[in-house]
């Protein structure tokens, strides 16, 4: 089985950059398929642009843009992309890392989807750095790994201890209806929870609160449309859910730090 070194991907990778036990990686997928193979570190992979499959013994990711997948190092997987350009943009760890910072991922074993749009912004946010040409982008995707690490370590300690069952239900809800008009009334009735309680402990397993969680989803989901190239942003902000482009755009700029022209701008320079 092929034992890929730190910076090795299959495909045509545009750009790397290495430091302090952290590798970045542009890579465009050229291979319609990718047999069993395994990496050194362990890594994010987030799909900018087009499609893929990726399995590994317990599972099978169909990845679209706006797709993120974390690997535990030598986790084995495979590929296989179908016709069409798809690039991603990979993110490795070194062991070295995660010991000088007292970082423990014993609970992130093997290969997992990643869906909470929250980690989804801050990987975005460590995309655009890379593309930064300034002194302060290295410690900038430092600050971001290691807040997007917490969240995903707590994001795993919730799934061990079993997050109460209307948890689980709010969060499939928000994430198949997001773009819709939602009220506080109905999802506690779908849930079968009180609109106060559902209010109040909202932010306790979320990590902030419901409107906010709810425009998290729709940035996450517009981010992904705009590398499809097909759709205006216009049309965008209304297939999300925003009123109008004004409020889209407000609203993705207090996410992003960007708006969505600064953000395309940066996914789609050669």
């Amino acid at each position: 089985m092929k034992h890929l070194k730190k910076g090795e991907f299959y495909g045509q990778t545009n750009k790397t950059i290495c430091f302090d036990g952290i590798t970045l990686t542009d890579t465009v997928y050229t291979h319609p398929k990718v047999e069993w193979h395994y990496h050194e570190h362990a890594y994010f992979t987030f799909i900018l642009q087009g499609n893929v499959m990726e399995g590994n013994k317990k599972e099978i990711y169909n990845c679209s843009p706006g797709s993120l997948l974390f690997h535990n190092w030598q986790e084995a997987h495979y590929n296989i992309k179908p016709e069409g350009f798809t690039r991603g943009f990979h993110l490795e760890i070194e062991k070295q890392w995660f010991d000088d910072f007292a970082l423990s991922i014993e609970g992130l074993q093997g290969s997992t989807k990643i869906l909470d749009p929250s980690i989804k912004l801050l990987m975005y946010k460590i995309f655009r750095d890379s593309k930064l040409e300034n002194n302060q982008s290295d410690l900038s995707t430092q600050t971001i790994l290691l807040e997007l690490l917490y969240k995903l370590q707590n994001n795993t300690d919730d799934v061990l201890f079993k997050n109460p069952k209307w948890v689980v239900i709010i969060d499939e809800i928000l994430h198949e209806q997001f773009a819709e008009n939602l009220t506080l009334d109905y999802l506690s009735k779908i849930a079968d929870i009180h609109p106060v309680h559902l209010s109040r402990d909202f932010s306790k397993y979320f990590d902030c609160n419901l409107g906010e969680y709810i425009r998290k989803l729709k940035v996450e989901k517009a981010l992904s449309l705009m590398a499809l190239q097909k759709q205006s942003f216009t049309e965008i902000a209304y297939q999300c859910g925003f009123s109008d482009q004004s409020h889209f755009n407000r609203c993705f700029k207090e996410m992003n730090g960007v708006n969505p022209s600064e953000h395309a701008k940066i996914l789609f320079q050669k």
